[in-house]
């Protein structure tokens, strides 16, 4: 599957941002899909998942409240809104897929085998 990240951009503080991860090339909807971060100088870490069957949430405590990630499998795209933007969001945003992440590695970015190119965000005070 490949997948392409877009929406990033430069905001204020507390603004809102939607974020989008287009997916093609396989049936989307197999996939559990998450977006993870990375901050200048800091690892990638995990920002929030959506799993495919039920569409189970699973969020980072950072953004829990704030961000909600979604998905449509008709359109094959996967959504991050983020409200209440903060300085500390500002990062390049991914998006990941796999089929066979299980619930257990759903937070970590080993348990992915496809990724999107990144989209910036950056969120200034």
């Amino acid at each position: 599957v490949q997948l392409q990240a877009s929406g990033g951009g430069l905001v204020q503080a507390g603004d809102s941002l939607r974020l989008s991860c287009a997916a093609s090339g396989r049936t989307f909807s197999n996939y559990v899909v998450a977006w993870f971060r990375q901050a200048p100088g800091k690892e990638r870490e995990f920002v929030a998942a959506v799993r495919r069957s039920h569409g189970n949430t699973y969020y980072a405590d950072s953004v829990k409240g704030r961000f909600t990630i979604s998905r449509d499998n008709a359109k094959n795209t996967v959504y991050l809104q983020m409200n209440s933007l903060e300085p500390e969001d500002t990062a390049v945003y991914y998006c990941a897929a796999d089929t066979k992440t299980i619930l257990s590695s759903i937070r970590d970015l080993r348990g992915y085998d496809y990724w999107g190119q990144g989209t910036e965000l950056t969120v200034s005070s």
